[in-house]
């Protein structure tokens, strides 16, 4: 019966804790920055207790602390496939394609997560997974060579296999397989510092680009890094040196705003660790690295457009080598121009909102879509910013390359193909913008059901 089952929000809660146990037992500084950020966000809310409040009354509180999101890299469409089928047991969802070629990188993404409000707030674990683009590769050996290699892995345990398995014939799995389930899916995430090739096999392929050796040279793809989430990203890359983390130069998205938009994203310098290659070689090897970031309104296409059009102007207006500050009091003077209060951004419709009944207030004349404006300054009906809960294509990008190394590839040109990407993972990805219009609409609805009745 579907009682006795673990429900996938659950397993997806029990994953999540494992998966940041495992990071911290690997990558030591991954555990300082989550001290430093959870300290960054007691202090923001005791200083702050109209956000307090208003985290508290939209039942985001609880998430902050346990809100991670991970990336991994992988080789072929098979191992992509099986990813989807994983995640799909812990209730998370391919959203959103992003083409990173455009930036110089050779793979295409989407995001896992999960996508009804529920879920949302029990825990909204993501990973960013990106599929490499073997035919990126211009020198047809070096393609054909790292196309043989990864056909010869499998990243997946014969006993996650299985329990995938089982999930998708009864529907769910009990506790013990639950239990095994995460154990066995840690695997595919685990470090290993053994390649899978000779020294000189991983050289052809790292100088053709260092994600394609990270991806194609090792047996298992490895979480190359997990963000928390932080009240504020300005204060964390501040104090970063002060617990003996060297962060990136800038602080990658939009500026500092009263409403925060979007996303905003920093990270530390990738680790550079010892591996032994399969001709018993010794080498350095550079992929693991740790993030932190500031989420704020998700916004609606035209809002994005809106962004778009502002980032670019801030990139081709730039001062050349800026340090943080100077980008940052750039970005902001260019984003003027980009309404910073909730109001405004709801009556321009450029960002999404949820709508809420407010309990004990009477309503004056008819409820209806029509009278939302209305209705909100009676009291009646209350709207909260809608977190954005999905990634930005040249942030990603910047983080990248920023632990990737400064070089740049523009050869790779941009070259998105949504649908050979939708082919090698099985299904076609969710659109973000209609989810987020779906989850308002129901919002709205479901608000203005209450008060009428």
């Amino acid at each position: 019966m579907c009682s006795v089952y673990v429900s996938s929000d659950k397993i997806r809660d029990q994953f999540s804790s494992a998966m940041s146990a495992m990071y911290q037992q690997e990558v030591p500084q991954y555990g300082t920055l989550l001290s430093l950020v959870e300290a960054v966000n007691r202090e923001v809310l005791a200083a702050n207790p109209a956000l307090n409040s208003a985290l508290q009354d939209s039942d985001e509180l609880m998430r902050i602390n346990v809100e991670r999101h991970g990336a991994i890299r992988v080789g072929s469409a098979d191992e992509l496939a099986m990813l989807r089928r994983m995640f799909a047991v812990m209730g998370m969802e391919p959203v959103g394609y992003y083409d990173l070629s455009a930036a110089g990188v050779p793979v295409h993404s989407t995001a896992f997560r999960p996508v009804a409000d529920s879920a949302l707030k029990r825990n909204p674990f993501r990973v960013f997974t990106s599929l490499l683009r073997l035919e990126l590769i211009e020198k047809v050996e070096l393609r054909e060579q790292a196309s043989k290699i990864l056909r010869g892995r499998d990243i997946f345990t014969d006993n996650v296999k299985t329990l995938i398995e089982r999930f998708e014939q009864q529907g769910g799995l009990n506790a013990a397989d639950a239990e095994q389930f995460v154990q066995e899916a840690l695997e595919t995430f685990r470090w290993h510092d053994n390649a899978t090739v000779d020294l000189a096999t991983y050289d052809r392929l790292h100088n053709e680009h260092r994600l394609i050796a990270d991806v194609v040279c090792f047996r298992g793809p490895h979480i190359n890094h997990l963000t928390p989430r932080t009240l504020d990203i300005d204060e964390v890359q501040r104090r970063m040196p002060s617990v003996g983390i060297d962060p990136k130069a800038t602080i990658e998205g939009p500026p500092r705003r009263d409403c925060p938009i979007l996303l905003r994203q920093t990270s530390f310098k990738a680790l550079e660790e010892t591996i032994a290659f399969a001709d018993a070689a010794e080498g350095k090897h550079t992929a693991r690295f740790g993030e932190i970031e500031q989420r704020g309104i998700a916004l609606t296409q035209k809002g994005r457009e809106l962004y778009d059009r502002l980032l670019a102007t801030a990139r081709e207006s730039a001062p050349k080598a800026a340090d943080n500050d100077a980008h940052q009091a750039h970005l902001a003077k260019v984003f003027k121009d980009f309404p910073d209060n909730y109001t405004t951004l709801r009556h321009e419709g450029l960002a999404f909102f949820h709508y809420h009944a407010v309990k004990g207030v009477p309503v004056q004349g008819p409820v209806s879509a029509a009278q939302v404006d209305q209705l909100i300054e009676q009291g009646a009906l209350s709207v909260t910013p809608m977190i954005y809960e999905d990634f930005l294509p040249v942030s990603a990008a910047g983080i990248f390359q920023s632990n990737l190394g400064e070089s740049r590839h523009d050869h790779y040109g941009s070259s998105a193909s949504q649908q050979q990407f939708e082919q090698a993972l099985g299904t076609t990805v969710i659109d973000e913008i209609e989810l987020y219009t779906q989850r308002q609409q129901a919002s709205l609805e479901q608000a203005l059901a209450q008060l009428a009745s």
